[in-house]
């Protein structure tokens, strides 16, 4: 695996020894169950999978070696670099400028950009439309190229496939930064269409099997759709993509469903030649997060705690993982925690911050048991000072060396 050098700042000594200890003891990834620090009044779960994945190290690693290697230049990010605010907000303290926000609002009209500027892709990767804007003034966007390898890998199955004739079906939310780029290069080979879950896959069924007009298709997809999408014609072949921070169980189901369609309608003998077999382009950092996620869930716990920025797609759906089965709580950091009594979280369902008040369960003589987990674009140090911060409401806790410990000496072994 490469090596990224991320500043230290982001690193934190506490989450650092945990998952340096269960790489010992766990080298293939086996084991999912959660690692446990315990402070006695207070223990937190932690999933085995969490944090910074290798495409937001790539990134962190280019954007910060671009800033050492440039001094004195004009250094723009198209939009923010990942969807975490504590990342973005460092970068902005260093002198970058974002060109948009990441729901596309322009902050900074490309013309006010000229070819000595440096303009650097977020890893969510680019659409060819802004390439050519940039092109146009003398500016290569990829002279510190951040997009993630994971999203040009779909980016090529969805190339391949479109020229194999057959029709792209991206798993993802349709203005989300990395579907917008994923839809602009696959278009260029292919129809392209977005579904958002499960039941707009349904309606393609629907349509594949003839059950659904034309007018439906559009009423439903028409700025979901590439132009000139044909839904008889070019629902005929079609292979699926994802969005890399979508739930990989549902990119599964969509599979499933599509792939059921074009049986019914075209017989299991000739599946090949109507469903293109894209299983290869699920983000493995996603799926890990995911089902260590589930299997911090079944190991239990009172509450959960869920750190990462609130525009950040991969994290809310651990969220959304959490809140089926206990209290859940979407932070962005410690200052969330305003007192041990009361927390500021986001929900995703309304899209608001909320307060709750009496967050933290009844002792009653036994340790409070609290899921810990954070987004692929969260740094390590936020999850040590949202422990820290915790455990400074339980000053009968163990000390933070005493928890650690069992950790160490794993690795001293």
């Amino acid at each position: 695996m490469k090596h990224f050098d991320v500043p230290d700042f982001y690193r934190s000594p506490i989450i650092a020894s945990v998952k340096e200890a269960r790489r010992a003891l766990d080298p293939r990834k086996k084991d999912l169950s959660p690692s446990i620090l315990d402070f006695g009044p207070v223990r937190f779960k932690l999933a085995r999978h969490f944090g910074f994945c290798y495409g937001v190290e790539n990134a962190i690693d280019i954007v910060y070696r671009a800033l050492e290697e440039n001094p004195g230049h004009r250094i723009f990010l198209l939009s923010e670099i990942i969807h975490n605010p504590h990342v973005n907000d460092d970068l902005l303290s260093r002198g970058v400028r974002f060109i948009r926000t990441s729901n596309g609002e322009q902050l900074i009209d490309y013309d006010e950009l000229d070819s000595d500027d440096l303009v650097i892709v977020p890893a969510f990767g680019t659409s060819l439309e802004v390439q050519a804007e940039l092109k146009s003034r003398g500016i290569d966007p990829y002279t510190y190229d951040t997009t993630c390898p994971f999203v040009e890998k779909v980016w090529n199955k969805s190339r391949q496939i479109g020229r194999q004739n057959y029709t792209v079906v991206i798993h993802g939310k349709r203005f989300h930064e990395e579907t917008t780029a994923t839809f602009s290069h696959a278009r260029v080979d292919a129809p392209v269409v977005v579904v958002r879950g499960q039941a707009e896959a349904r309606e393609l069924a629907a349509l594949i099997r003839g059950e659904r007009t034309r007018d439906q298709f559009f009423a439903r997809f028409e700025k979901h759709s590439s132009d000139g999408f044909d839904p008889v014609r070019d629902l005929a072949r079609v292979g699926v993509v994802n969005q890399t921070t979508m739930l990989a169980t549902e990119t599964r189901e969509i599979v499933s469903i599509l792939r059921q369609a074009m049986i019914d309608r075209y017989g299991f003998a000739n599946l090949g030649e109507h469903f293109a077999d894209t299983s290869d382009t699920l983000c493995y950092a996603t799926n890990e997060n995911q089902s260590a996620t589930r299997a911090l869930i079944a190991d239990g716990g009172d509450i959960a705690v869920i750190v990462g920025g609130y525009n950040s797609s991969n994290t809310g759906h651990l969220v959304e993982l959490c809140a089926e089965a206990m209290p859940t709580y979407f932070i962005n950091g410690p200052r969330s925690i305003t007192s041990r009594d009361e927390i500021e979280h986001f929900d995703v369902r309304t899209g608001t911050v909320k307060t709750t008040r009496g967050w933290i369960p009844a002792h009653d003589g036994r340790p409070i048991e609290i899921l810990l987990t954070a987004g692929a674009s969260c740094p390590d140090a936020l999850l040590d000072k949202v422990v820290r911060r915790l455990i400074g409401w339980f000053p009968e806790a163990r000390s933070i060396d005493q928890a650690v410990a069992p950790f160490i000496e794993t690795q001293d072994v």
